[in-house]
């Protein structure tokens, strides 16, 4: 399990570290990418060291045991936990209560590192055999359970910390992906905080007589978890405002085209409608180019062939339609599209079949909106398309 997840995770850190790298250029001076850039240069060497095979390569070619767990335990653990606490404190504090914020806990990680180093060289004096498992193979020596109380303290005390912050400044992120990666930040050290948690016990454990390596799997799985929502929360705020606009100009493309069967109509009974002709084309259909233009303009295309019409309204019709459409609430769409496209049906065949216009507009005329701002017209557009190719097909199917 571990052969297969830490690689996995060494590869997602060295994507996040190539992916800030590009925010590097006009972000030189910002701490916070350079503290997100450390991190993930030590979280991506710690798993690449967390890899078994890994590991021993390194223990055997430097000839000194157990020295790919201190890398793991102080890369992966201190220096990384406080590289990434440090990133969230300048997203969430003021630059000058972050510097210092972030100086203390780089200090803090700093002594941590040193006294781990001093009790790992401790433990190790004379030791020529390598562990597979080093803290849990190990930790019934004192200076190892020393060293393990203080890794798991240092790292759990960042994750708690980051959990602390991204919970408490996440309700109040003016920045809806800001707020959304400070979420998905603490659900990742959640998971890492879960580790140091299996680790602490496995320390009850061994003096309990029992063998941790008997839940060894929840390490690679609380770790791959963490890991995952840690890389995906702090790069958030960056690639999130473009999935939001990759997401706007998908829906806005689905709406084009399900606008499109009542705009061709509209446009076949009243060429003068469009702007440009020659985007009523097939090709022009699928090819809109400038989506949100092209919305735009069929929005205001159809309303224009909506207005057009009115005059086609046969009043008969616009009495038999009056009553549905009243009795309906304008926030039930259906009944009140479905009128509608009764009603504009009836006008296109009146100017297909080249009946003069009536002296009166109806009252109930098929360009009748909803209220509201452009989006709430464009939903209602959509309403009034599906009810108009309905209400077609109910016409071709009683010829």
């Amino acid at each position: 399990m571990k052969s297969v997840v830490f690689p996995a995770c060494a590869v997602l850190c060295a994507l996040a570290l190539l992916y800030r790298l590009r925010d590097l250029r006009r972000q030189r001076n910002d701490p916070a990418v350079r503290a997100l850039l450390l991190a993930f240069f030590c979280k991506g060497i710690s798993f690449t060291l967390s890899t078994p095979s890994v590991s021993e390569a390194v223990d055997a070619r430097l000839g000194v045991a157990d020295l790919g767990a201190l890398g793991i335990h102080l890369l992966g653990g201190v220096a990384s936990s406080a590289a990434f606490l440090a990133a969230i404190v300048y997203w969430v504090y003021p630059p000058e209560t972050a510097r210092r914020h972030a100086a203390v806990r780089l200090l803090v990680a700093a002594v941590c590192a040193v006294a781990m180093l001093t009790l790992w060289a401790a433990a190790g004096t004379g030791a020529q055999q390598r562990s597979a498992h080093y803290l849990l193979q190990n930790a019934h020596r004192p200076l190892v359970a020393a060293y393990l109380l203080l890794y798991v303290g240092a790292f759990g005390a960042g994750m708690i910390e980051i959990i602390r912050l991204c919970r408490r400044y996440g309700r109040v992120a003016g920045r809806q992906w800001l707020r959304r990666g400070l979420y998905c930040t603490a659900i990742g050290a959640s998971a890492c905080l879960v580790y140091c948690l299996n680790r602490l016990l496995s320390l009850v454990a061994v003096q309990c007589g029992l063998d941790p390596l008997e839940w060894e799997l929840l390490t690679p799985v609380a770790n791959g978890t963490g890991i995952l929502f840690l890389v995906a929360g702090l790069t958030m705020p960056s690639w999130g405002p473009t999935v939001s606009e990759w997401r706007r100009l998908v829906r806005n493309y689905v709406t084009y085209q399900r606008l499109h069967p009542l705009w061709r109509d509209l446009y076949a009974a009243v060429p003068d409608i469009a702007l440009n002709p020659h985007h009523a084309g097939r090709l022009a259909r699928f090819l809109p180019g400038d989506i949100s233009y092209r919305l735009y303009r069929r929005v205001i295309e159809i309303q224009d062939g909506l207005l057009a019409l009115r005059r086609y309204t046969d009043p008969a019709v616009a009495a038999d339609t009056r009553q549905p459409a009243e009795e309906a609430s304008p926030s039930s769409d259906r009944p009140y599209a479905m009128a509608q496209a009764r009603s504009l049906a009836s006008a296109l065949r009146a100017k297909r079949d080249d009946r003069p216009p009536v002296p009166t507009p109806a009252a109930l005329g098929p360009e009748a909106a909803k209220g509201g701002g452009y989006t709430e017209e464009v939903a209602w557009l959509v309403h009034l398309a599906r009810a108009y190719t309905a209400v077609r097909s109910t016409e071709r199917e009683t010829r």
